[in-house]
């Protein structure tokens, strides 16, 4: 089986075309592949595959083998994926995912690294939604038990869902220890993703994350766009803001018009290789 192995900010996954090779329990592949010491080394494996609505389907599994309704950052790469290998030769492009119908409009680049946007749609605030168990819309700054220390969590669904905690000293934060009591708390009847912010100025954030069925992760593309509402639904920010991920920067908008939240991004290419 033929892979490209590909990053959107650090958030890196392992990508195999659908069209030309059939993938057997994607699960179980997804697990093998992700291992950072024996497979390949990935957040995930990402297929892209044909669509009855959309140019291209993604679908797309974790590290630990479940299956994830979304992923920004893996949006952008399989928008630069099917048009470097010339699936498509449209700069705008439909894909469906679990959480609907994503559209990426590419920008500059080459076949090394090209800048690309992704409409993620409308913000999902409603708690049953989301999933989260609490009984108030917006959940802005809900208190949260955490082995006896209270964090004030807001709520949002991107697609997937997120807890936004904000706090300072996010570098010093022990993620491995803390991430997973967020993310099984059984107030999130799926599980969370949970970002962990310091505001820096009304434009700019600072982001580290806790991915479910992931870890840790260097970027999370619908954490970001989820952190960048809350920070607005909080006052903290405007409507555009840069958000630094230990992998690099997204550049996020929430639009007043159309409600839709936009992230830019790079996509880049690491490499190719085969599987026997």
């Amino acid at each position: 089986m033929k892979f490209t192995k590909m990053h959107g900010a650090g958030n890196d996954y392992i990508y195999m075309n659908g069209f030309v090779q059939e993938i057997e329990n994607p699960s179980a592949l997804a697990i093998r592949l992700s291992s950072r010491n024996f497979g390949i080394g990935s957040d995930g494996l990402v297929l892209i595959l044909p669509s009855e609505n959309s140019d291209f389907r993604m679908q797309m599994f974790n590290s630990d083998g479940s299956e994830a309704e979304m992923c920004g950052n893996a949006s952008r790469c399989v928008g630069k994926y099917v048009y470097d290998n010339g699936l498509t030769t449209k700069k705008e492009i439909a894909l469906e995912t679990k959480a609907g119908v994503k559209y990426i409009t590419l920008l500059e680049g080459d076949e090394k690294a090209r800048k690309v946007t992704v409409d993620m749609g409308e913000p999902i605030l409603d708690p049953v939604q989301i999933p989260v168990k609490v009984d108030k819309e917006p959940v802005l700054n809900f208190p949260l038990d955490i082995d006896g220390k209270i964090w004030e969590i807001s709520c949002v669904s991107m697609g997937n869902p997120h807890a936004v905690v904000f706090t300072t000293g996010i570098k010093e934060l022990d993620l491995p220890v803390i991430g997973p009591k967020f993310e099984k708390h059984p107030i999130f009847p799926r599980k969370t993703n949970t970002e962990f912010i310091e505001v820096v100025d009304r434009k700019t954030l600072n982001m580290r994350v806790w991915e479910r069925g992931a870890g840790e992760t260097l970027a999370c593309g619908t954490g970001a766009c989820a952190a960048a509402v809350a920070a607005i639904l909080n006052g903290y920010c405007d409507r555009k803001i840069t958000i630094h991920l230990i992998g690099g920067d997204l550049e996020i908008e929430w639009d007043e018009q159309n409600n839709h939240v936009y992230m830019t991004g790079e996509a880049v290419t690491v490499f190719e290789g085969e599987i026997f």
